[in-house]
């Protein structure tokens, strides 16, 4: 079983805003992002909490579970991604992990990483747009003891470069792997 950790724990200092509750044609950035994972089949999503706790946890509604982050403010992805790994149901073999603010990212790709993971037998699986790591990437259970141990200041980025000859890449052929909305004009330019 593969679940889909969703990162939507951030401040959106730089947006100005809360992201997550910004309209993305007929719906928000986060249910966007929720309802293309669920497209792409994935069946038992966690939407990490943490800033806009109560407005986040209303976005998601009945469409995932939710599990707030008390780290949020200093923690950065880390903390999320542990908080996650925390709530998860024993019978997870795997996280995606994915960004709330990355409602550019399309069924196809997030299929793709599945796939590369049920096909390689490979437990780090990235997508790649000109070798270049986005988002989601997806991690299997013997790896989430570690990443439960890392401290801050260590990042993810930290993880996958310390594992770099572990990791099974999947070619993407479009960039939106690498967006998401941190500023104005990102949510500008980007909107549908």
């Amino acid at each position: 079983m593969i679940t889909a950790l969703i990162l939507a724990a951030g401040q959106s200092k730089r947006m100005g805003q809360p992201k997550m509750s910004l309209p993305w044609g007929e719906a928000t950035v986060l249910e966007k992002v929720i309802a293309t994972f669920r497209a792409a089949g994935v069946d038992d999503i966690l939407a990490i909490t943490g800033g806009n706790q109560e407005q986040v946890e209303r976005l998601v509604g009945a469409s995932a579970r939710t599990v707030f982050n008390p780290d949020y403010a200093r923690g950065e992805m880390l903390s999320s991604v542990q908080a996650g790994l925390a709530g998860l149901k024993p019978e997870v073999e795997a996280v995606l992990i994915g960004l709330g603010d990355q409602p550019q990212v399309r069924e196809g790709s997030v299929r793709l990483v599945m796939e590369g993971y049920r096909k390689s037998g490979v437990s780090i699986v990235v997508p790649s747009f000109q070798m270049r790591r986005g988002h989601p990437w997806l991690v299997a259970r013997p790896h989430w003891e570690q990443i439960l141990n890392m401290q801050f200041p260590a990042s993810l980025r930290d993880f996958l470069n310390a594992r770099a000859d572990e990791i099974h890449y999947v070619e993407i052929n479009d960039d939106s792997i690498l967006q998401d909305l941190d500023t104005p004009e990102d949510y500008l330019k980007s909107r549908p």
